[in-house]
């Protein structure tokens, strides 16, 4: 028996295996007939102890697309673990009835805990504000089709910066790509973490802290903005007062790259205007049919099918 590959961390996977996946997701667009029924009497258990919209559906949809089939849950109140049941033990249980798992749950560390245990390939669809894997492989997929490149780049990332896991998971990805400058826009109470800081250094990338959009908006390739995460606050008061700290709008485009591609993970609230939306610098909802390509080639990688 082969031994079992999870993705918990986007480190999991090697520079090689990156480029693997973008080579299958780019394929499976070319040749979707290829890939129809590759997945037929497989299941994928979702297991989301955490409100979700684009990662399960795109999961879902993945799952279809390659002719298998979908079960699980889409809040833990809807499952046992309103009863007491343990993350190991649900993953275990999932385990008897799906080939692979996709779990998202709001407390860091929950998938490494469920793989511990799992019988099944387990890939972590997020864990509190810890790892988002899959986004980051749809980042990437999204930047490597828009760009051309993934090294050689100014990447800005913007907002939720401390709490915020699709920009933490980036980070560490880029960092194993050459050239690439880190420029980081947020309010002094939601920076970047100190370890991510170090992981940068340690890995002697160039990187910058603004407050200021407009300050750093002109020698960005990649403007990746976030919401303020009202679920990671404390307390209210916190977030009221920071949760409308940057706001793009087309008069803050105007000295940005011709170039330039615009990302956000979603869902926005209102850190983008939609008047945004048809700029043709506007990537974040082909972002998210990327996320369906590219979830589609990992479930095939993890299955051992392609």
């Amino acid at each position: 028996m082969s031994e079992i590959r999870n993705l918990i961390n986007i480190t999991d996977l090697s520079v090689d295996e990156i480029d693997h996946l973008i080579k299958v997701a780019d394929d499976i667009v070319a040749h979707p007939e290829q890939y129809q029924d590759i997945c037929a009497h497989k299941k994928l258990a979702t297991l989301f102890f955490e409100p979700s919209t684009r990662t399960r559906l795109s999961f879902t949809a993945a799952m279809m697309e390659l002719g298998g089939n979908v079960l699980g849950f889409a809040d833990a109140s809807s499952s046992s673990a309103k009863k007491g049941e343990s993350v190991s033990d649900t993953v275990v249980m999932a385990g008897c009835y799906a080939d692979i798992i996709a779990m998202r749950h709001p407390k860091e560390g929950a998938p490494v805990i469920g793989s511990r245990r799992t019988t099944v390939p387990i890939i972590n669809a997020g864990d509190g504000g810890h790892f988002h894997p899959t986004q980051t492989l749809t980042d990437l997929l999204t930047i490597s089709r828009k760009k051309g490149r993934l090294d050689n780049l100014v990447v800005g990332l913007c907002g939720d910066l401390k709490f915020g896991r699709t920009v933490h998971s980036l980070i560490e990805a880029m960092l194993r790509y050459e050239n690439v400058k880190f420029v980081l826009i947020s309010p002094q109470e939601l920076r970047v973490p100190d370890y991510v800081k170090e992981n940068m250094d340690r890995a002697g990338a160039e990187w910058c802290e603004y407050e200021r959009l407009e300050d750093a908006i002109p020698e960005l390739d990649i403007l990746y903005m976030t919401r303020v995460q009202k679920e990671r606050f404390f307390n209210e008061e916190d977030y009221v007062r920071l949760k409308d700290s940057y706001i793009l709008n087309l008069e803050k485009l105007q000295p940005a790259k011709k170039d330039m591609i615009i990302m956000h993970p979603l869902p926005r609230v209102n850190e983008i205007s939609v008047e945004v939306d048809d700029d043709p610098r506007a990537c974040y909802f082909y972002q998210a049919l990327c996320g369906k390509h590219i979830r589609m080639a990992l479930i095939l990688y993890l299955l051992g099918m392609k």
